[in-house]
């Protein structure tokens, strides 16, 4: 049985990622940051290992990882999902806004992949999946941190999967356009609607829309694809 470790996984896209590995086989770990209702809830519905890690810390990175390989195995696939939005016009973002922003988005990536690549290599195999965003493709008023952080999961990516394609590691995104969650779901009715109108297919995403490509990245039929962006956004924007 493959492992996956989902980062940001007890809620919204990252809990719709669990169903799918889980479904597809996978054994899953779902990390979260600190919402102990959602990890319960997750529990409670797919009977899986949740574990809190502050994904912006290395040392916390480092210590479940380590418990995923004692207690279930080595890590085959990793889903880099956990995410916040700090957002605010650039002339009044506060220094601190953009610090939490891209130390959960960005150099969150760095710490849990790191604990994971070396593994990989050595055995030959891995999946890398980087969760982005449509706005890190092209930008958005008042996200100059968030877009910062989602544009640089692509760079990151890029690098990751020229470094381990020859060790038979891929690395891919997945960028989200506008998806059905509880965050979306908090907009006023008219914004949400605005933002519909946007969208050629004439509706948000699902969680489970964003699940089904990782699922495919996740699998041996995607061995041949590394270093790509998916998109997922209903043809809002083709980049």
């Amino acid at each position: 049985m493959r492992t996956a470790i989902v980062t940001g996984g007890t809620g919204g896209i990252g809990l719709a990622v669990c169903r799918q590995l889980l479904a597809d086989g996978f054994h899953v770990t779902a990390l979260f940051g600190g919402d102990q209702e959602a990890a319960r809830r997750c529990r409670d519905e797919l009977g899986i290992t949740t574990l809190q890690c502050d994904v912006t810390k290395m040392a916390e990175c480092a210590r479940v990882v380590e418990q995923v390989h004692l207690t279930v195995g080595p890590v085959d696939t990793l889903v880099n999902n956990a995410g916040i939005c700090r957002d605010a016009p650039f002339h009044k973002l506060l220094e601190g806004d953009w610090e939490k922003v891209i130390a959960t988005n960005l150099d969150g990536l760095f710490n849990m992949t790191r604990q994971v690549w070396d593994s990989m290599r050595e055995r030959g195999f891995g999946r890398v999946i980087n969760i982005s965003s449509i706005n890190g493709l092209k930008g958005q008023f008042g996200q100059a941190n968030y877009t910062a952080a989602k544009a640089g999961v692509i760079g990151f990516t890029k690098s990751l999967a020229l470094e381990g394609a020859r060790k038979g590691i891929t690395a891919n995104v997945v960028a989200p356009g506008y998806i059905d969650t509880p965050m979306l779901a908090a907009l006023k009715p008219e914004t949400l609607a605005m933002i519909t109108d946007q969208i050629p297919v004439g509706r948000l995403g699902s969680p489970e829309d964003v699940a089904r490509c990782v699922s495919f990245l996740a699998s041996q039929n995607a061995d041949f694809i590394t270093g790509e962006t998916l998109n997922v956004n209903g043809g809002q924007y083709l980049g």
